[in-house]
């Protein structure tokens, strides 16, 4: 049995997020998983990886290399964590390829997707390939000399390039180079280009062994002695210092560019790589021996995202689910008067994310809607809210958007629709001086036979529809004045600095929104202590703040009942004798993100159904702006619990955590398979079915009687 040491109840979150990444990794290996499915968790595990690199491994390094103090820091000894990353992920990415290479590809062979070594290419492909390299792959590639008079190529981050090891085979007068680079030209052309092949069937050859076979045309009169693929992560994260009198979007600009020049962070590498030319690699990047991974001849697994998309072989792909329509909101109905008969919540993406879109661009277009307000974090590059957005401006609408730039990764997009919408006249801010804006809402104000009213929507999740087809969030639409003020308070803070009102509801960070949810968990603690039933369950993306974990703890041992679905990292250890052992941890892992975060504590008040987009962290309470917001409707509610308590149930797709920080799948033993994620999109199925039969409306909100009886019964363990 574990017994961690009274110190030693906090796991650190790097080392949790690498559990959470091996899970994800699993997912590869499950024999249940479709085939081709498992190549895209292949993808999402080194996607994962590299910008827990960019990011994470890259702060530390900093830590170690200037002293360089970390917001987001949980240890004393960043350099003993970087050891310990570097163990783990060395064993994780040693069992990636093992499950590629030794059990994948020879499945996807078996099923008529073959992936050609240049030997194995036949007629019709050679000549494919000769017109490629010529017309296409030739005009672009670059060969880079490196000599005293080049100085070292810049190696792109996360870029593929291949070394190459020359010898001159005649002499000449012109200067030479024993070594080149040459930059695979992954951002352009596909890395898996498709060959000539029976019908039915699928050939594929990787980018790099097309230019390996076609290097000879490239460097005449050399022999070349070796060629090698190697790959380079770079430090991604910039730090935002600016003053007031300094503009955030050509900050943002500023430290873009810098992000692509950062120091690198690791080197993926052909473990055949001749020793001098490593040490070149490793003297030119600044890396130690820990920054080194070598692979087993196929590197930047993210690429397998195009070989998933390319081959269209649905029996090896999960089954196509089409998002539930909504039968009291869809765009055949008045929109205004659904929200007007009673609150609305949506279930993405079992429910269509269309409906967000909707009611944005029903806002846009609607004469009697006179302002829009909303946050806009993660921005698509065609995002149709952000249209919606710029037609409403131009029709002469109030229209006030937060930008957030600072949403890593996503800066370019983000201020491509800032400047957009402030050149058709919108009224666009950038957040607030020293905290990210990570709230998402809408505000919107409509004139109404009795006057003005508000329409909100509050969500868990951001207003991207990519992301909206592949993470489960929640929304929930509502025109409650109580609501609508909340809002509006929320809003005059993010543009005007001004100081909000008590809300009515909506609780905010940095404003004491930790305490708040401290507050909650002290009330189930009171509860239990004086004999009462107690419970709460919180599902999370990351449950790493210090303050309530402490809580949690005290909670646990006061007799409440504590389950929580924690996506990702989470630092509390559950099931300690004496601290936590009334605590479950679970983490679910399939084909949809977990995203969404809903609190329920058994005995709230005034409310006991929450919905946030914050996570339990210190940067969502301290360095955030971010919303809770309390579900009031007792038909959502019902639903809300029937969410978790069927989230508890799942034992395929369910991972239980152990004291020591590890995770065991949860077994079926005598109970029936339950996988939440496809039974709960068959119940929704089933009452869409019978809400249509009866001519009933969903009663996924109140448009109907409030007697409406339910399609399937809710788990009550209270």
């Amino acid at each position: 049995m574990f017994v961690p040491d009274r110190n030693d109840l906090l796991i650190n979150r790097d080392l949790s997020w690498l559990e959470f990444n091996r899970r994800v990794l699993e997912e590869a290996k499950d024999p249940q998983v479709p085939l081709l499915e498992k190549l895209k968790f292949l993808a999402i595990f080194s996607s994962n990886l590299d910008e827990f690199f960019m990011v994470r491994v890259a702060g530390l390094r900093r830590e170690v290399q200037n002293e360089e103090p970390n917001p987001d820091s949980d240890t004393a000894d960043p350099a003993a964590v970087l050891a310990a990353i570097s163990k783990k992920v060395h064993e994780l990415t040693e069992a990636q390829h093992a499950c590629f290479l030794d059990k994948i590809l020879p499945q996807l062979t078996a099923e008529g997707i073959h992936l050609v070594r240049p030997e194995e290419v036949n007629g019709a492909q050679h000549q494919f390939l000769e017109e490629f390299f010529q017309k296409t792959l030739y005009p672009i590639v670059t060969p880079l000399a490196v000599d005293p008079g080049h100085p070292f190529p810049y190696l792109a981050n996360r870029s593929l390039s291949l070394v190459v090891a020359l010898r001159a085979k005649t002499v000449s007068p012109l200067p030479h180079s024993e070594v080149s680079i040459v930059h695979i030209p992954g951002h352009v052309v596909p890395r898996f280009i498709q060959l000539p092949a029976t019908e039915g069937r699928y050939a594929f050859i990787l980018l790099e062994h097309v230019l390996r076979r076609y290097l000879p045309r490239l460097y005449h009169g050399f022999e070349i002695l070796s060629t090698h693929a190697v790959r380079v992560t770079r430090d991604a994260d910039f730090g935002v210092v600016r003053k007031r009198n300094e503009d955030l979007m050509m900050t943002i600009e500023q430290g873009v560019r810098e992000r692509r020049m950062g120091d690198a962070v690791r080197l993926q590498y052909d473990p055949d790589l001749p020793k001098e030319l490593l040490n070149q690699l490793v003297e030119e990047l600044e890396l130690s021996g820990a920054d080194l991974y070598p692979g087993r001849g196929f590197t930047a697994f993210t690429d397998l995202f195009q070989l998933y998309q390319s081959a269209n072989v649905p029996r090896l792909k999960d089954r196509i689910q089409v998002p539930i329509s909504f039968s009291c909101f869809g765009r055949d109905h008045d929109l205004w008067n659904a929200i007007r008969t009673g609150d609305v919540m949506i279930f993405h993406p079992y429910q269509p994310f269309d409906a967000v879109t909707h009611f944005v661009e029903e806002a846009a277009k609607d004469p009697k809607v006179l302002a829009i307000k909303m946050t806009l974090y993660r921005v698509s590059a065609d995002s149709p809210i952000a249209q919606a957005l710029a037609r409403a401006a131009e029709a002469g609408k109030e229209v006030s958007v937060l930008v957030e730039l600072q949403a890593r990764f996503d800066e370019e997009a983000n201020i491509v629709w800032a400047r957009a919408l402030e050149e058709v006249g919108a009224h666009v801010v950038y957040g607030l001086i020293g905290y990210k804006t990570h709230c998402k809402l809408c505000l919107v104000v409509r004139q109404e036979s009795d006057g003005i009213r508000r329409y909100c929507h509050l969500s868990t999740g951001n207003y991207n529809v990519r992301t909206g087809g592949i993470y489960s969030d929640l929304s929930l639409f509502t025109c409650r004045e109580d609501f609508g003020e909340d809002l509006t308070e929320v809003f005059n803070l993010l543009t005007g600095y001004t100081r909000p009102q008590r809300f009515h509801h909506v609780l905010m960070a940095p404003m004491k929104l930790r305490e708040r949810f401290i507050r909650m968990i002290e009330h189930e603690t009171e509860q239990a202590a004086a004999g009462r039933p107690a419970r709460i369950v919180a599902k999370v993306n990351s449950l790493i703040d210090p303050a309530v974990i402490e809580k949690l703890y005290q909670a646990s041992q006061a007799g409440v009942q504590i389950d929580l679905i924690v996506r990702g990292m989470c630092s509390l250890r559950p099931g300690i004798a004496g601290s936590s052992e009334r605590i479950r941890v679970i983490s679910i892992v399939d084909r949809y993100l977990e995203h969404a975060r809903i609190f329920y504590f058994q005995n709230g008040d005034p409310h006991s159904f929450w919905l946030a987009s914050a996570d339990w962290m210190p940067r969502n309470f301290d360095r955030r702006i971010e919303i809770a917001f309390p579900v009031i409707e007792p038909r959502l509610q019902t639903k809300l619990k029937e969410i978790l308590e069927l989230q508890l149930a799942d034992n395929v797709k369910s991972w239980l955590m152990q004291p020591d920080g590890s995770y065991s799948r949860i077994k079926n033993n005598d109970k029936p398979a339950f996988r939440f994620q496809e039974r709960f999109y068959e119940r929704l199925q089933a009452e869409e079915r019978s809400s249509s039969a009866s001519g009933i409306g969903s009663n996924w909100h109140n448009c109907q009687a409030d007697d409406l009886p339910y399609a399937f019964a809710t788990a009550d363990s209270d």
